[in-house]
């Protein structure tokens, strides 16, 4: 059963000029995404910078409101799953509890005028939950979860190095005891070691606790590491979907082909056969008629240029957004040339 499910969501930015700042476009970052996260699965969300992820991410949260569509969660309430956007400001802070982010920047995400035990207990006390006495013992109890001295609580952000403050930053979702938590490009800042450190933080306390990840990242090592299944994004739409291994081992679009050929394989001597993608992106304010990846596709055709492909079913538990995702050859062993 599904914990998060979106149909046809979109988020549009307006475009504001002149004196007036009249309403002249819209950013397109979000345009028509259907999504489901299932109970205890950990969903890779990749794609180019700007192409949405982040978006998506936070509109599923609500932090950003959807132009449109319709997003459900099951927030523990048997079997009959929520609306999220119908719900009015007092419950949907009663649900909030249950979903969670961690932000990509654990130096911004964090008030340096705050100590510790005060960024991780404020967010309790708007929630309701407990006493200020039963605060703090949550908050000393997720940083030890996550590997923090107690005596952190104590301290301000500035005192921590950026892989202990993505720590903190991890607890201060935990503490409310979420069953969702959107990992929003969590260790793209963080070292190599640090990242090792981190994404085994993340395996182990979903685990042990029985979380749902909503992981977004543009390193498809990671995803292919720490995902159950993925989905591509280009231009605010999912392009493809499906198991993490059977999509590295065998793309079904286009898009994804050309990501996963810049993967090196860690085999001495062999490496991919570059896809190399031509021109640039269309702009998310005037998306191109037709599919909106047909101006850089090396398989376009005239369909193509005329009518948007949907997301559909082309193998079992697989989805592409392509007229000819069968036909193009791509499933199979990737293409390998010798160094």
């Amino acid at each position: 059963m599904s914990l998060l499910s979106a149909t046809d969501l979109a988020v549009h930015y307006p475009i504001r000029r002149g004196v007036l700042q009249r309403v002249v476009g819209h950013v397109r970052a979000v345009d028509g995404v259907d999504l489901s996260i299932a109970a205890g699965e950990t969903l890779g969300l990749v794609g180019e910078s700007g192409c949405g992820k982040s978006s998506l991410a936070r509109a599923l949260l609500l932090l950003h409101r959807p132009t449109r569509g319709r997003i459900l969660f099951n927030g523990g309430r048997g079997a009959t799953p929520i609306a999220l956007a119908r719900q009015p400001p007092r419950a949907l802070r009663r649900l909030r509890r249950h979903m969670q982010i961690v932000f990509q920047d654990p130096y911004s995400s964090l008030n340096p005028r705050l100590r510790i035990g005060q960024a991780l207990t404020e967010p309790l006390r708007a929630m309701g939950i407990g006493t200020a006495a039963d605060r703090l013992d949550r908050a000393r109890a997720v940083l030890d979860a996550v590997g923090m001295p107690a005596d952190a609580v104590s301290r301000f952000p500035h005192e921590f190095s950026g892989g202990q403050r993505q720590r903190i930053g991890i607890a201060r979702a935990l503490a409310p005891e979420p069953r969702l938590i959107v990992l929003d490009e969590p260790v793209s800042s963080l070292d190599v070691s640090v990242r090792a450190q981190v994404l085994t933080l993340l395996q182990t306390l979903q685990q042990r606790l029985g979380l749902t990840y909503l992981f977004v990242s543009h390193d498809l090592s990671v995803i292919r590491y720490l995902c159950d299944r993925v989905a591509v994004m280009y231009l605010g739409r999912i392009v493809e979907a499906g198991p993490t291994a059977e999509l590295f081992r065998s793309p079904l679009h286009p898009y994804t082909e050309a990501l996963l050929s810049a993967l090196p394989l860690p085999v001495a001597g062999i490496r991919r056969q570059r896809v190399l993608l031509r021109g640039d992106p269309p702009s998310p304010m005037t998306l191109p008629r037709g599919c909106a990846f047909h101006p850089r596709c090396r398989f376009a055709q005239d369909r193509c240029r005329e009518e948007a492909p949907a997301l559909r079913a082309h193998i079992a538990g697989r989805a592409a957004a392509c007229h000819f995702a069968p036909e193009l050859g791509l499933a199979g062993a990737p293409t390998m040339a010798t160094a």
